[in-house]
C-alpha cells in the first residue's frame, strides 16, 4: 500500500475570484469534473482550481473507475467534501474482468453519471460545463450531459507515463478536436496542444503563498522527523514515481555529511528498490497543511528530476510552493523550469553538479534569488488564475449564445 498521500484541511477563504462579477447568466453553470487523479490524494491543481470555482458554482468531480477483483457488479458511491460542501466526489468501481474492455468501461461510467444527476443531486446542475482532465473520458460523454461547453485542463502529458492506456493518445486526440477550451499547465506542453485547438491558453500552476510562506515563520515548529537530523537538509516535497533521479538522489546522499529528506506519496515505483542511505530519508505523504513545517526545516529545496519521457513535458507546481518558503532551490534542468525560472532555480545538468549546488546553496544562500522568487510566488496565486479561467469560460459562453440571442 502506499504510504498516506498529502491531505488538505481548510482552504481560506478569498474574495479574488468573486471579482469576476457582473456575468449574470454567464456565471450560472455547474461543472462535472473527469479525472484520472483522486480527490483524496495529493493536493495539487485540480483541487486547486475547483475547490476555488465551487464557491460560485456546484462541482461534481468523477474519478476514473477502479477496477475491483471483489466487484462483482459496478458501485457506486457519491461523498459532499467536507470542507467544501458543493463538491461532491463520485467513486466508480467496476469488475476487473470488464476493465480492458473500453466500450463497456465507457458506457458505464456514463450509465453512472446520468443515474446520479436524474436524482436529486442533478437539481444543481441544471447547466453543465464538462471539465477534462482524464482524455479517456471524451468518448463516453462528449454532448451526452446537454454541456454548454467542454474544458479540457491538460496538466500533464499522460501519453508518456508509466502505465498510460494504449488509446489515450486517440482519446486525447478527440477531445482537443471537441474542446471549447483548453487550458495548458506549461509553455511546452501549450506549444504541443494550440497546434491542435487554436483556443488553447497557458496556465501554469499557481500557489498559495501564505500557506507555504508559514516555512519563514521563526516560531514555526520543526516536525520532529526533522528535528535531530543533521544539517545541510537537502528536501524534496512532492510524489515520489516514475520522475525521480534516484541515482541522482544515492548520489547526492554519498556526497554530504547532512540529510537528504524525500516527503511524498509513492506510485507507480516499488519502493523496495529506492536506493537505501543512512541519511536518504523517505517519510512518505504528509498532510498539506503540514507542508510549510517541513520545508521550515530543508536548507535547499530540490527538484531532483530524471530526463526521460515522463518529464519532458512537466511544469512542477512546487516550484512556486518552494519559492514562497523563502529557501534555495536546486533543479535538473526541466524545459519549462529553466525557460522560467532559471534567474531564481540553480539549475544542474548532472549528479555531480547537482550535488556541488546543493551543498553551495546552503553554504552560500543567494538572497537576489530568493528574494525573486518571494515576488513570483506573490504574484501567482491560484485565485488570481482561477479568476482569469473563469474570463476564458464566461467569454466562451457569451460566444455560444450569442446566435440565440440574436435569433430570439
Amino acid at each position: 500500500m502506499c504510504p498516506a498521500a498529502f491531505r488538505y484541511r481548510r482552504m481560506k477563504k478569498s474574495n479574488t475570484a468573486n471579482q469576476v462579477n457582473g456575468l449574470g447568466e454567464l456565471d450560472d453553470y455547474s461543472i462535472v469534473v473527469h479525472s484520472h487523479l483522486k480527490w483524496d490524494w495529493v493536493w495539487q491543481r485540480p483541487q486547486q482550481f475547483l475547490a476555488r470555482l465551487s464557491r460560485r458554482h456546484s462541482v461534481l468531480f468523477v474519478e476514473s473507475p477502479d477496477a475491483c477483483d471483489d466487484a462483482p457488479a459496478t458501485r457506486a458511491h457519491v461523498q459532499e467534501v467536507t470542507d467544501f460542501p458543493n463538491i461532491n466526489v463520485l467513486q466508480i468501481k467496476i469488475p476487473a474482468s470488464r476493465a480492458d474492455d473500453t466500450p463497456w468501461v465507457d458506457k458505464e461510467r456514463r450509465r453512472v453519471v446520468q443515474s446520479i444527476l436524474s436524482g436529486p443531486l442533478g437539481e444543481k446542475f441544471s447547466s453543465i460545463v464538462q471539465w477534462f482532465y482524464d482524455p479517456m473520458a471524451i468518448s463516453g460523454f462528449a454532448r451526452q450531459l446537454n454541456e454548454q461547453l467542454i474544458v479540457y485542463d491538460c496538466m500533464d502529458e499522460l501519453s508518456l507515463f508509466r502505465g498510460a492506456p494504449p488509446q489515450l493518445i486517440d482519446r486525447e486526440r478527440e477531445l482537443l478536436g471537441i474542446a471549447d477550451i483548453v487550458f495548458a499547465g506549461g509553455p511546452k506542453i501549450w506549444r504541443a496542444k494550440h497546434k491542435l485547438n487554436r483556443n488553447c491558453f497557458c496556465y501554469g500552476c499557481g500557489v498559495d503563498a501564505e500557506h507555504f510562506g508559514k516555512a519563514r515563520d521563526p516560531e514555526g515548529r520543526l516536525p520532529d522527523e526533522l528535528a535531530d537530523l543533521p544539517h545541510p537538509i537537502f528536501g524534496y516535497i512532492g510524489v515520489v514515481d516514475e520522475r525521480i533521479d534516484y541515482k541522482l538522489l544515492a548520489h547526492l546522499a554519498a556526497s554530504t555529511k547532512g540529510s537528504v529528506v524525500m516527503i511524498g506519496p509513492w506510485t507507480k515505483v516499488d519502493p523496495a528498490s529506492f536506493p537505501r542511505r543512512d541519511n536518504l530519508h523517505w517519510l512518505g505523504g504528509r498532510d498539506y497543511s503540514d507542508l510549510p513545517s517541513y520545508a521550515k526545516g530543508f536548507d535547499v529545496c530540490i527538484m531532483p528530476f530524471a530526463r526521460n519521457e515522463a518529464t519532458r513535458f512537466i511544469n512542477p507546481t512546487k516550484a512556486l510552493e518552494y519559492m514562497a518558503t523563502g529557501r534555495p532551490i536546486v533543479s535538473t534542468p526541466v524545459e519549462d523550469v529553466v525557460a522560467q525560472f532559471s534567474n531564481v532555480i540553480t539549475i544542474a545538468e548532472d549528479a555531480s553538479r547537482f550535488a556541488q549546488a546543493c551543498a553551495l546553496a546552503a553554504g552560500q544562500p543567494q538572497w537576489l534569488r530568493i528574494n525573486r522568487g518571494l515576488v513570483l510566488a506573490a504574484r501567482n496565486s491560484w485565485d488570481s488564475i482561477v479568476a482569469r479561467l473563469e474570463g476564458h469560460i464566461a467569454e466562451a459562453l457569451r460566444s455560444r449564445r450569442a446566435p440565440t440571442a440574436k435569433a430570439a
